[in-house]
């Protein structure tokens, strides 16, 4: 056995059930490496592939006529100046959430079912980030003018307008992509060496060598990586829940009525989470699927994630309910009228079709047999994708289309560029994805291999 491929002893406190017995050191190398190492790329991949190709030229597209005509190609109007691009970009920071939450927080904790499902969750987190700063840059109308928003020195001395909150979803997104991106790759080392030594192509040997900055499985090593994997999960922590705290004070800090509130804080970052792992439990899935990952991806992981689902899904309603209850309690005509016009207007089916999303159908996973039916929970992470969408969708348009003078009042209706821009990211995203679980192991070998029960590594050894 190469020495880069070798982790240290796995701590016999450990829950070694974690993946389903008959697993020795090198099955687990060998099942995960070889759907990056293999030598003909499935058909399949090139078919997912060409239509998220195609869906990312969409989006370029539609970024060209953006940038030649300007943002009167939204269905922007005078009170409904946040649309599709405010809507979209709280979405997929969402999204993001999860992997950081699964990486960093249950890596504190010591859940070790985190380890069939962090790397994807981590990778997935990067290219919702991605696909969410495209929204800000795009939505402030002259793009190429987007680093004033960066402190740096000038002759003019003008500094940013460090009191917009546009100035601190800049700051907040950056530091969480950076970290994340880091977090993720510090990671991937170990399992980089393990793919230079297995790669039968120079190239690819050489790229992988190069990735892996010389890691060759000593105690020194691992020492390092273990001291800095744990130092950026106590980084990435806070930033699960500063990062949409942060994107939440873009409404909180407003005066328009359905949006000025305290709740707004947790009830985004639970709401992030509650997303963020639909969204895993929807690629989780498939993925198990496809590249026959049962034995890592067990029915135990799934009913994890949605259990968390659970009790993240009961916070957004309890969310739900205190904004209506602070809206009465407070006495205030514009509050009430927010609420009902939610309930009753332009916009109700929105409103009531993400309740039966976010707050009805999940009411489903308390029941165990659910919890562990595939089809079941794919359903229900997809309905909740949707359902968190609505949400944002509903906060945005809801307050701003009848806000404080009647005078003003108008519809939002998005037009076909809005449709394209977001479809085109969700292209963008699950390119992305497509590329990753290619090139990199989509699950970590080296996590993997430390939950191999202690009593088959003398057997491994005599191999």
């Amino acid at each position: 056995m190469s020495q880069a491929t070798t982790p240290p002893p796995p701590d016999e406190t450990r829950t070694a059930a974690i993946i389903r017995p008959g697993h020795s050191l090198s099955s687990v190398t060998d099942k995960i490496s070889k759907i990056v190492l293999q030598r003909h790329t499935p058909r399949g991949w090139f078919i997912g592939l060409g239509i998220s190709f195609a869906l990312v030229m969409l989006l370029l597209w539609s970024l060209t006529v953006l940038l030649v005509k300007g943002t009167g190609i939204w269905g922007l109007n005078i009170p409904v100046g946040w649309g599709f691009a405010i809507i979209n970009f709280v979405w997929w920071i969402g999204i993001g959430h999860a992997g950081t939450l699964i990486s960093a927080i249950l890596l504190l904790v010591k859940q070790d079912w985190r380890t069939s499902i962090n790397r994807f969750a981590e990778a997935m987190t990067l290219f919702a980030v991605a696909c969410a700063g495209i929204f800000p840059l795009i939505h402030v109308g002259r793009p190429w003018l987007a680093y004033w928003l960066l402190p740096y020195p000038n002759t003019m001395d003008m500094w940013p307008q460090f009191r917009s909150p546009l100035l601190w979803d800049v700051f907040a997104v950056s530091t969480y992509a950076s970290v994340s991106l880091l977090f993720w790759y510090v990671g991937l080392i170990p399992d980089l060496a393990t793919l230079r030594d297995r790669a039968k192509s120079r190239p690819w040997k050489i790229a992988y060598g190069v990735l892996a900055l010389g890691w060759r499985g000593a105690a020194r090593h691992w020492d390092r990586y273990e001291t800095a994997y744990l130092l950026l999960a106590g980084l990435a922590t806070p930033l699960v829940v500063s990062v949409h705290t942060v994107v939440s004070l873009d409404f909180a800090v407003g005066q328009v009525p359905g949006w000025h509130a305290t709740v707004f804080p947790p009830y985004f970052v639970a709401g992030a989470v509650f997303s963020g792992f639909a969204m895993v439990v929807t690629l989780a899935i498939p993925l198990r699927k496809v590249y026959g990952l049962e034995d890592f991806i067990t029915m135990r992981h799934l009913e994890n994630m949605a259990k968390v689902m659970l009790a993240t899904g009961l916070i957004v309603a309890y969310g739900y309910a205190i904004e209506i209850f602070t809206a009465w309690y407070g006495g205030s005509e514009y509050e009430m009228f927010m609420v009902q016009n939610r309930m009753k207007g332009p916009y109700a089916t929105f409103f009531w079709a993400l309740i039966l999303c976010n707050v009805a159908i999940p009411q489903l996973l308390w029941s165990r047999k659910i919890r562990n039916s595939l089809l079941a929970l794919f359903l229900i992470s997809i309905v909740v994708n949707v359902g968190m969408w609505l949400e944002r969708f509903v906060i945005v348009v809801t307050s701003l289309s009848r806000d404080f003078l009647p005078s003003s009042w108008d519809t939002y209706e998005p037009t076909f560029w809005d449709w394209s821009t977001y479809i085109g990211t969700i292209g963008l995203f699950l390119a992305l994805l497509f590329l990753f679980i290619r090139f990199l192991p989509m699950i970590s070998i080296a996590e993997m291999r430390m939950l191999v029960p202690a009593e088959e590594e003398p057997e491994e050894e005599e191999k």
